[in-house]
């Protein structure tokens, strides 16, 4: 799928391309509304509808991730509820296996993500993930979503890779969108986030269910 010898770094994202997204999903379209039901003596199917347009609202933005943000607007405490659920997050088959190969293979290894600090914390100190990553980039210490073409300038700055010579996964069309405007030239998709749900049929960009498909090609490189 890809020419590896013409590849020097790789940006990944975290949930749903490392991470299940089963526990975000989980959290936000069950857990959360629960909660917000109970804090607020309201029914769970009028409190859900309520954060489902809340969310939609700002979609998208850097305040859609901001844990402290949901934290001020619904009055919970959403670091600490994570941590309640926090048996949920996982590591997507085969990806300790796939950052391990990058790095006898010499290549980059930057998580670029979306996620609140406080997630991003929590996540990294559950699955260790950090021992296996040459940098972590979270987009609100740059103060801009992946969607805005300000964190790829900014992320350059920092990393000073080649979009040429780079490869970005993610889960997200619409980041991915983001990526291939402002140049990057290898970019990949990632077509089963959360494993609970069916996998999705993707063609603007070249996909895969998991990292497993990328592993022989990985192995011959080497």
């Amino acid at each position: 799928m890809f020419d590896w010898k013409a590849i020097d770094t790789v940006l990944l994202d975290m949930d749903g391309t490392l991470l299940d997204l089963h526990f975000d999903n989980h959290f936000w379209l069950e857990f959360v509304p629960l909660r917000y039901a109970e804090a607020n003596a309201l029914p769970l199917a009028q409190a859900r509808e309520e954060l489902l347009n809340r969310y939609r609202d700002i979609q998208g933005t850097l305040e859609w991730y901001c844990v402290d943000h949901w934290t001020r607007e619904l009055g919970l405490d959403i670091a600490l509820l994570k941590e309640e659920v926090d048996h949920l997050i996982s590591v997507h088959p085969h990806v300790t296996e796939f950052l391990d190969l990058l790095a006898k293979a010499g290549k980059r290894r930057v998580l670029v993500t979306n996620a609140h600090q406080k997630s991003l914390q929590l996540k990294m100190r559950k699955t260790r993930l950090g021992d296996r990553l040459d940098r972590v980039v979270c987009a609100h210490d740059l103060g801009s979503p992946k969607e805005e073409q300000t964190f790829w300038v900014q992320l350059q700055r920092l990393e000073a890779f080649d979009p040429e010579k780079t490869l970005f996964v993610d889960d997200s069309l619409a980041v991915l969108r983001s990526a291939r405007r402002y140049g990057i030239a290898n970019l990949l998709a990632i077509l089963l986030p959360d494993t609970q749900q069916a996998l999705r049929q993707v063609s603007e960009f070249p996909a895969v269910p998991g990292f497993s498909t990328l592993l022989p090609a990985l192995h011959d490189a080497l």
